[in-house]
């Protein structure tokens, strides 16, 4: 008996190992993205988020808009906005999504429909199907005024993509800090410049449980045929100029490491087959490496891809596919 006991222990462990051994090495993948984008901060940086309520509550149809800032370390706080449907209480919270915008000058106000795209308002398609919605400006968008060379001179932060990680980490501690919010359900979602930046924070940051990355990225190869420059300004990553030489045979990470690091948690791309920005087969590169590690971890439906016929835009179809595809996986 002892004997069948010891077998079995040794099957179990020895199951848990193959488990372990099948899961992406998170902390080298992220140790590859911080050489390009310099270090998280230490979470000796958080403060308290001392949230503000700014101006009146606008009551909507079906929900509430709230324009709010919180602190994200000393000196700085975000601007945002805050959606919280009215099926959404302390007695019955819902799931909730960080909305991140493209590059656009309004910033926050395009996810929420204050833009002149609804293509590009997922807050307020998502706040009508029931989540609380978060949409935060990005530093030196909408009303969020940033100095990054200050911030890179004092050494706080290497890059503007490291500077907008931190505070979507942030902006998740808030999320979870209200009553309305199921915590344990939170995605992100973001179109262009919020796709990439929707990734990013997921990488850092495994409280967010699905992802959803509309033209948001390709193989750096195959980014405009390989010329890097457009990531390398200072709202970007400057050392894929200054170290690596916008060559992408130097570059310390590819994609294709954000999503693995991504396995067995849910990511969808949506790639249209002419993004002039992002080459789809630059995506399905990516899509393609990522797919064996989600196979070990028996996630496969987890990984998601749709390429649409379309542009660098965010259509319909896709958009119906993308929030069932958040349901799925946040809804109860």
């Amino acid at each position: 008996m002892r004997r069948l006991l010891l077998g079995s222990l040794v099957v179990l462990v020895g199951a848990l190992a193959g488990r372990a051994a099948d899961e992406p090495d998170r902390p080298a993948l992220r140790q590859k993205m911080e050489r390009a984008m310099g270090p998280v901060p230490a979470a000796t940086r958080k403060v308290p988020l001392d949230p503000k309520f700014e101006g009146e509550v606008e009551k909507l149809d079906g929900y509430t808009r709230r324009r709010v800032t919180f602190a994200v370390e000393k000196g700085d706080r975000v601007p945002a906005w805050l959606l919280i449907p009215n099926t959404a209480t302390r007695t019955a919270p819902a799931p909730a999504m960080l909305c991140l915008h493209q590059t656009i000058t309004i910033g926050k106000d395009e996810p929420v429909g204050l833009g002149k795209q609804d293509s590009k308002a997922q807050a307020l398609h998502l706040v009508k199907r029931g989540y609380v919605c978060l949409a935060p400006d990005y530093p030196s968008f909408g009303e969020y005024k940033y100095d990054f060379q200050a911030a890179f001179k004092r050494g706080d932060y290497a890059s503007g993509t490291m500077k907008a990680i931190w505070n979507n980490m942030r902006a998740v501690d808030y999320l979870q800090s209200l009553p309305e919010v199921a915590g344990d359900r939170i995605g992100v979602i973001g179109h262009s410049l919020g796709g990439h930046n929707s990734m990013y924070t997921a990488a850092f940051d495994e409280r967010l449980k699905v992802i959803v990355s509309s033209c948001g990225f390709c193989s750096f190869e195959k980014y405009y045929k390989g010329n890097l420059k457009g990531w390398t300004s200072d709202r970007y990553m400057p050392r894929i100029a200054s170290e690596f030489n916008n060559d992408p045979k130097k570059m310390p990470f590819d994609f294709s490491d954000v999503v693995i690091s991504f396995a067995p948690r849910a990511f969808m791309a949506v790639a249209p087959e002419k993004d002039n920005n992002f080459e789809v087969s630059g995506v399905r590169d990516v899509i393609a490496a990522a797919e064996p590690t989600y196979k070990k971890l028996n996630a496969a439906e987890n990984l998601k891809a749709v390429y649409p016929d379309a542009g660098h835009d965010f259509p319909a179809d896709a958009r119906k596919t993308a929030y069932e595809f958040i349901d799925k996986h946040l809804k109860k």
